[in-house]
């Protein structure tokens, strides 16, 4: 994975070491000799990773630090101390200062790199959310976006995979107490820890590398493998000594590992540093599906919207290009919809939208995609389909529609409703072929489809069908 990584450190000898094992991985390097150029060179170079010397004069890496999570310009940074300081006391300061990590020189290259490789992947998952929330931003109007509140630790729910019962009873005692206040499970083995995470919710999961009846390893893999697990931390616990196993743990996708004897202050700190980061990642992906659905859903119909078309279609037409294959489209319209909202009201035409949406949506295919286009309008496209096909699927929907009249409140025995329907074929890879023509042509035969009396279907194209008559 390449990457751009910044080393802050005053000595020389250290930022040559550093630099000779991190250029044999290919990773971009740019160096910092204190504290203050350390922090100008974050915010104008944007490093997807910072390694750390706790040990600098005038500004200690302890303050770089926490003036680097501070700056909402370099606060997703991830950031590793690198110390000769190998006390919990020091590594938990570093920690509630922001850190990601904490390495003790000398450093052992295997659990470096493992470690960073770690800490990019998280990075690039960041970078995606915030990349939506960007797009969701453009899509939403001005004042839609309520400004994220704290995160908060309370209530989490911890699962500890380990056969130990002292050492999960240990875990227990420093994350059930406040502040954290954690709801905490212990389970002996693999199976069971399946179990949990498919019939629960958790927010982070302890897994020991020394179970006694099973690969400490295999569980890392199985677990992280598992859909109700893939968003959740991983913390591993090991002997001192285990560089190469915790380093493979990271590499199998744990977030973080604690090392025994286990200190309750490192405990605490890291376990609330990856909850921190799970209850971030669940709070902005719950709040872009949220606004996602403001923004490009219809809201009275639930069907996509007009905007969402815009932003999806490319995706289809590439396809469609690349696969050379044909890709058609339907415009559909309500007839005499005017009629109906001055004959019973606006609140009746909303029934009849709400309605139609739901029977166009549920005689579709998974792979057609539905939007509202606004007003009575809507649209269908339907992707490796030839005219011939999406014609019969038309005049199977039109068919149903005027067969089947809607019911209102004040006319229990319905009103009926009819469709008129245009229809267009196009292959992406042809020359001077475009979306935009595409529909100009699907929207010029459904106001011939309007001229030619309504409920019928008319395509657009030369090699037409014709017109459909009535099917009633």
């Amino acid at each position: 994975m390449s990457a751009r990584i910044l080393i802050v450190d005053d000595t020389p000898v250290n930022i040559k070491l550093l630099e000779a094992k991190l250029a044999r991985e290919y990773y971009a390097i740019s160096t910092a000799i204190d504290g203050l150029s350390a922090l100008e060179k974050a915010t104008a170079e944007k490093p997807d990773l910072i390694l750390l010397d706790v040990m600098m004069p005038g500004m200690d890496g302890f303050e770089v630090c926490r003036r680097l999570k501070e700056n909402p310009a370099t606060e997703t940074i991830p950031v590793v101390m690198v110390t000769a300081l190998s006390d919990a006391e020091n590594r938990v300061r570093g920690l509630e200062a922001g850190a990601d990590d904490f390495l003790t020189k000398p450093i052992d290259a295997l659990a470096l790199m493992a470690r960073i490789r770690s800490l990019l992947r998280l990075k690039a998952l960041r970078d995606e959310w915030g990349a939506r929330e960007v797009t969701l931003q453009q899509f939403s109007p001005p004042g839609s976006l309520a400004a994220a509140n704290p995160v908060s630790l309370e209530a989490a729910r911890i699962l500890i995979l380990d056969d130990d019962v002292l050492e999960g009873a240990e875990i227990q005692r420093t994350l059930a107490a406040p502040p954290l206040s954690a709801f905490l499970r212990q389970v002996p083995t693999l199976a069971e820890a399946e179990k949990a995470l498919s019939s629960e919710s958790w927010d982070l999961v302890f897994v020991t590398l020394d179970l006694k009846d099973e690969e400490g390893l295999v569980a890392c893999a199985r677990l992280r493998a598992n859909q109700a697990a893939r968003t959740i931390p991983l913390l591993l616990l090991a002997d001192a000594g285990e560089s190469e196993r915790l380093a493979k743990g990271l590499d199998l996708g744990a977030n973080d590992y604690l090392v025994r004897p286990l200190d309750p202050h490192e405990v605490f700190a890291r376990a609330r540093a990856q909850l921190r980061h799970k209850r971030n990642y669940d709070r902005l992906r719950s709040g872009l599906e949220h606004h996602l659905l403001l923004a490009l859903v219809d809201p009275l119909t639930s069907a996509f919207n007009r905007r969402y078309l815009d932003a999806h279609l490319p995706r289809f037409w590439d396809r469609a290009r690349e696969n050379k294959k044909p890709l058609s489209v339907q415009i559909l319209d309500i007839d005499h919809f005017k009629k109906i909202n001055d004959t019973y009201g606006h609140a009746a035409g909303d029934i009849v939208l709400r309605e139609l949406a739901r029977r166009i949506s549920t005689s579709l295919r998974p792979t057609d995609f539905f939007v509202r286009l606004g007003g009575e309008e809507f649209a269908v496209v339907m992707p490796d389909t030839h005219l011939i096909d999406a014609a019969r699927v038309a005049q199977r929907l039109r068919a149903a529609i005027a067969k089947t009249p809607f019911v209102l409140p004040e006319v229990p025995e319905g009103i009926p409703v009819t469709l008129s329907i245009g229809l267009a074929e196009t292959f992406p890879a042809a020359e001077q072929e475009t979306s935009e023509k595409l529909f100009d042509r699907a929207d010029a035969a459904l106001y011939r489809a309007k001229q030619e009396g309504r409920n019928r279907i008319v395509s657009g194209d030369e090699s037409s069908v014709g017109s459909s008559e009535p099917d009633v």
